[in-house]
């Protein structure tokens, strides 16, 4: 299986630098947007996250769909990446634009930002080795981009506001020339139609996918908390500026990362149910124990606990989106499966800071946790009527691999 490891490298790869690009930006939003035009950072932070994730909820669908009809993946992902490079680079360099006009880049850049990415996941999916292994891959590279993304970009902010922009441009053309080389393993069908609509269609013919999809949706859903909220509540906490932000975001980041590709192993070991729904009643947990660390180093070691809750769950959710769907719809299962993560996002960063605004943080960590821990609970019945032909240990799936 040298051919699917050599694959599912390079694929781990673009979306790992997706995702490093992105998060590049977290750790000084407050003082980016501030560059750009901006007033306020939250008001402003939250209008130029949501911006982004605005282009993933609307086009995460209609990338995977149009992909699963041509039958290809890497001229799409290489486009997406083009596209995503260049919005990054106007938002950089064009010293006339408003910060209307950055909102709309922004936008943008996530419709094309959100190809790339969702679509490397679905080649990844497309491989035939063990889907807890390739998504596992998957999970190691978006949590080291997560994971590194936040304290390079920390660093980064010390040369200047817009320099983060500057070197995910970079980065993103590189993984657009990258994307051109890519091998094909995907199944036309010729039938799905290259809209939104299609993630839905995907659902109605499995309906199973709604469970991995609302999983996904609470993941996100604190993801996009700690993106702006828990950025300005470390700063505002413990008065640090983006690059020891950016750190300390890394105690959370590093560990999600480093476990996701043996813990998405294990699920194919002994199943999906189990890793998902401890990882998930446990993640929720640990996120409301961030709100009450009282110094940087205990909030560092409770982050980590984050991290490693989530690598448990993260894997195994995806893993199940690949289990449940047609073999020729799983660029459009990853693709609904973004959009509903991107949903998650785009909630908790515009409703997780108005109410840290109104209420408090403490509040809003509860909030953002407690929507974790009570989904578990709620979908455990759920998870455990799933297809168990479908989702069961696929032992002979990774040998040899």
């Amino acid at each position: 299986m040298n051919r699917d490891r050599t694959e599912r490298a390079g694929l781990a790869a673009v979306v790992f630098a997706v995702l490093f690009a992105q998060v590049l930006l977290y750790p000084g939003v407050p003082a980016l947007v501030d560059s750009l035009g901006g007033s306020g950072p939250l008001d402003a932070g939250r209008a130029f996250l949501a911006a982004e994730f605005a282009g993933f909820v609307l086009f995460a669908g209609a990338w995977g769909a149009v992909s699963d009809r041509a039958g290809r993946r890497g001229p799409f992902v290489a486009l997406g990446a083009f596209g995503g490079a260049a919005g990054y680079l106007v938002m950089a360099v064009v010293p006339a634009l408003s910060f209307a006009g950055v909102l709309v880049v922004r936008f943008v850049q996530g419709a094309f930002t959100i190809g790339a990415f969702s679509l490397a996941i679905a080649a990844l999916m497309d491989l035939d080795s063990g889907g807890g292994r390739n998504m596992g891959a998957a999970g190691i590279a978006i949590g080291l981009g997560t994971g590194l993304g936040a304290p390079v970009g920390g660093q980064l902010y010390r040369l200047g506001p817009r320099v983060p922009l500057v070197v995910a441009a970079g980065l993103l053309a590189v993984v657009g020339v990258a994307a051109l080389r890519l091998g094909e393993r995907a199944d036309a069908d010729g039938g799905m139609d290259g809209n939104l609509l299609a993630a839905v269609r995907v659902l109605c013919d499995r309906p199973a996918l709604a469970v991995p999809f609302a999983f996904g949706f609470a993941d996100r859903f604190t993801a996009g908390f700690f993106a702006l909220v828990g950025v300005t509540f470390l700063q505002a906490r413990f008065g640090l500026d983006p690059a020891a932000t950016g750190l300390l975001l890394g105690a959370f980041f590093l560990p999600f990362a480093l476990l996701q590709y043996p813990l998405g192993v294990l699920s194919d070991r002994v199943g999906r149910v189990g890793p998902v729904a401890a990882g998930s009643f446990a993640y929720g947990l640990v996120i409301v124990g961030v709100a009450f660390a009282p110094t940087v180093p205990v909030a560092a070691v409770v982050m980590a606990f984050v991290g490693a809750f989530g690598a448990l769950c993260a894997p195994a959710t995806l893993a199940l989106v690949q289990d449940l769907a047609a073999a020729d719809q799983r660029g459009t299962a990853t693709g609904g499966f973004n959009v509903v993560g991107s949903v998650g996002f785009l909630a908790d960063v515009v409703g997780g800071s108005l109410l840290a605004e109104r209420v408090g943080y403490t509040t809003a960590f509860l909030v953002a946790g407690g929507a974790e821990l009570l989904l578990a609970v709620a979908l455990l019945p759920a998870l455990f009527r799933l297809d168990t032909d479908r989702v069961a240990t696929f032992a002979g799936g990774s040998e040899g691999d």
